[in-house]
């Protein structure tokens, strides 16, 4: 059975790559030393700073499991190597303009790994990003979303 391939854009790639670097050189080390230095205090049995570092290096251990796998299976996106004829593909870029308010917003389109909504990345799988993919400019899309259904006129596509 193959697994199937996790789709990030080359930042995205570089992002995970940093952020497994600092859990194993960084937090994995102060996660034992957090540990030893809890043990070093005698019973187990009733020590929260033992629990509390047990439970850090559940979610670190966790977690340099869960990037060392997606960037195993990354399937690496050069956006500025996409020839998509103005369609709205994985690693695009768009402007679009909310037709009822009038707000524009700029997103790129990215994996759930390195969504980061303050910084306008959208996963691939959340609502908008599915409504636009295929489209071009001057095409709307309707997003079902929690609050209802949003209306979004892309204005620009790019691929940088």
């Amino acid at each position: 059975m193959s697994q199937t391939r996790i789709p990030l854009t080359l930042a995205g790639v570089e992002k995970l790559k940093a952020e497994l670097h600092r859990l194993k050189s960084v937090e994995r080390p102060s996660v034992i030393a957090a540990i030893a230095e809890a043990r070093s205090h005698g019973d187990l049995s009733e020590n929260a700073e033992y629990d509390a570092a047990k439970e850090r290096q559940g979610f670190v251990e966790g977690r340099i499991s869960r990037l060392e796998a997606n960037l195993s299976l990354a399937q690496v996106v050069d956006p500025t190597s996409i020839d998509a004829d103005g369609r709205i593909v994985f690693g695009a870029t768009v402007d679009l303009e909310e037709m009822t308010s009038g707000n524009a917003v700029c997103y790129q389109i990215v994996g759930d790994d390195e969504a980061d909504i303050k910084d306008g990345k959208i996963s691939i799988e959340s609502p908008i990003a599915r409504a636009l993919i295929g489209k071009s400019v001057g095409d709307v899309a309707e997003v079902h979303a929690p609050a209802g259904v949003r209306e979004y006129e892309v204005l620009a596509v790019r691929y940088i």
